[in-house]
């Protein structure tokens, strides 16, 4: 990593590059940005728009994959209850949970890292009070208190952002706070100080940017977490509502009449829901030793 600034490689190069040195890192990467843009492209691309009750035949419901529909159709990964393409639902359900998991994420690392900013500039009482309370936070398993929210504040996407957000804030409040201890007390930010610069653009203009190596790793790694945290809430019938569903509420459905055979209407999300997290927590691991210079090789 030394080296690499010394040659004055920018972090997006250096992250380009220690990506495609990884194969498993490689692919990870190439499975994230295909399904990102089949979730982004699903309108598109969709057989068929699922929750569009003028597109759905009931007669097609509970077809096998590769099967023929009443209209001609072929459903390649066959159709659920309501006679709804799984390859669609699919499609549709990844785009919302991406959608929720990306949200939640970047809301979770604004906040976490404008008080993590804080806490290592001010330190003292208020650096004491807002630690106590990531302490607080970090202590409480993470779905028990989404679902505390949840129940409060009823379903919806905003309702489980909220939630998701509450829960996640914490551990990037402790990552910035951290390095930005470290970088407060070095000169740079000393001759800020004495130039009479003012607190916030010294913490965002100069603190700010050494601190991003470790957000960007664990704002992946979040992302991974609110994404399968969301599928949890789902799929026990509290998180988002079946006006916008997601591939927890997908497997959800699907669960209630495996017994029965009907495998692919569970098992067909739940694979890409494992397919998504895996990948993604693969490229946060590779990204954590990229930018971590004691892990760098």
């Amino acid at each position: 990593m030394i080296a690499a600034r010394i040659r004055g490689e920018s972090m997006g190069a250096r992250i380009a590059r220690g990506l495609l040195s990884s194969p498993k890192a490689t692919i990870a990467a190439i499975i994230c940005v295909v399904l990102i843009t089949s979730a982004i492209l699903a309108p598109l691309i969709a057989p068929q728009n699922p929750y569009d009750l003028t597109e759905i035949d009931f007669f097609d419901a509970k077809l096998p994959p590769m099967s023929e529909g009443y209209t001609g159709m072929t459903y390649l990964l066959g159709t659920d209850g309501q006679g709804r393409d799984m390859l669609s639902a699919m499609l549709y359900g990844l785009r919302t949970s991406l959608a929720v998991g990306v949200t939640a994420g970047l809301l979770a690392m604004m906040v976490g890292t404008a008080l993590g900013l804080v806490a290592a500039y001010r330190g003292g009482v208020i650096d004491s009070f807002i630690m106590r309370f990531v302490d607080l936070m970090l202590g409480f398993p993470t779905i028990l208190v989404a679902l505390m929210i949840l129940v409060v504040f009823g379903q919806g996407v905003d309702k489980v952002i909220l939630a998701l957000v509450f829960v996640q804030w914490a551990y990037f409040a402790r990552a910035v706070r951290a390095t930005a201890m470290v970088e407060t007390g070095k000169e740079y930010a000393e001759a800020a100080r004495c130039l009479g610069i003012p607190a916030w653009r010294i913490m965002g203009g100069h603190i700010l940017p050494n601190c991003l190596p470790p957000l960007i790793v664990i704002a992946t790694i979040q992302v991974a977490g609110a994404i399968a945290a969301e599928a949890t809430l789902s799929f026990l019938g509290i998180g988002l509502p079946i006006t916008e569903p997601s591939l927890g509420l997908l497997i959800a459905n699907g669960y209630q009449v495996m017994l029965a055979g009907l495998y692919w209407m569970s098992v067909y999300p739940g694979l890409l829901l494992l397919v998504l997290v895996f990948s993604v927590n693969i490229v946060g691991d590779r990204l954590r030793e990229i930018l971590n210079p004691r892990l760098a090789q």
